[in-house]
């Protein structure tokens, strides 16, 4: 027996047994063959994990294996562990995150101007109360059919790249083939390249402006002011005006 434990340690740390020994019959050939094996597939294993970098000492679900722009590994719910939501998502997020970004800069753009400039401008929390050209309900017949038409074929193009690029009004306008998402032409003026690093690059800014246009609601909520204003008073006089003394407040 401790023959048979020494050739078993042993088979670990050298290769295999020559022909002429397995002719010969000996009996650790058999356990070396099992425990080679074993070795080697736990080394396998090992390597198709993936820590998410969202949380360290979680491990990234199997679908997401960071071939995507911004894949952090970041699915607790399994959501996307169908390949079709995944797909969804991808352009989902991309999409929320220009919103994002255009909606944070219409918030500060205008109290900015209207500060330097002496402008007067509405405020983003006082626009609704502005008169347009029609009713509001009338814009918000307006602004549905816009966006479920604008919606529609975006799905479109999702379920099959390429399908919506003529323009189905004016056919003299199209784009060219692209990586869906990233349509370029009129919508890319500067002609950047859709980069891996460009792609991470807009999703981290689209993640932070949506964070920014949260804080910017729940600052109004609590100070009836908008982010600019707020920044110059808390400038002005950081020890009455932060974020203590306006909770305090409420």
């Amino acid at each position: 027996m401790a023959t048979l434990t020494a050739h078993a340690f042993a088979t670990i740390l050298r290769p295999c047994a020559s022909k002429p020994r397995f002719l010969n019959g000996n009996r650790d050939v058999s356990v070396s063959f099992t425990q080679r094996k074993t070795v080697s597939y736990t080394s396998s294993f090992k390597a198709q994990a993936r820590e998410a970098e969202w949380l360290p000492n979680f491990e990234s679900p199997d679908y997401l294996t960071g071939s995507l722009p911004g894949d952090n590994g970041f699915d607790p719910l399994g959501l996307a562990k169908e390949p079709q939501n995944l797909r969804w998502f991808v352009q989902g997020e991309l999409v929320n995150s220009r919103w994002a970004m255009l909606g944070v800069a219409g918030m500060l753009v205008p109290q900015i101007i209207n500060k330097v400039g002496g402008t007067n401008f509405p405020e983003w929390f006082d626009a609704g109360k502005e008169q347009y050209f029609a009713s509001s309900s009338t814009l918000l017949v307006i602004e549905f059919l816009l966006f479920n038409y604008a919606e529609l074929r975006r799905l479109q193009d999702i379920k099959n790249p390429g399908s919506v690029n003529q323009d189905p009004i004016f056919k003299q306008y199209s784009l060219a083939p692209h990586v869906l998402g990233y349509p370029g032409g009129f919508f890319n003026p500067l002609n950047l390249e859709p980069t891996f690093d460009a792609k991470e690059k807009e999703l981290a800014n689209g993640r932070l402006a949506k964070l920014a246009f949260l804080g910017n609601v729940v600052q109004y909520s609590v100070t009836g002011k908008g982010p600019f204003q707020n920044l110059s008073d808390f400038i002005s006089d950081p020890v009455h005006n932060n974020i203590f003394q306006n909770l305090g407040h409420h």
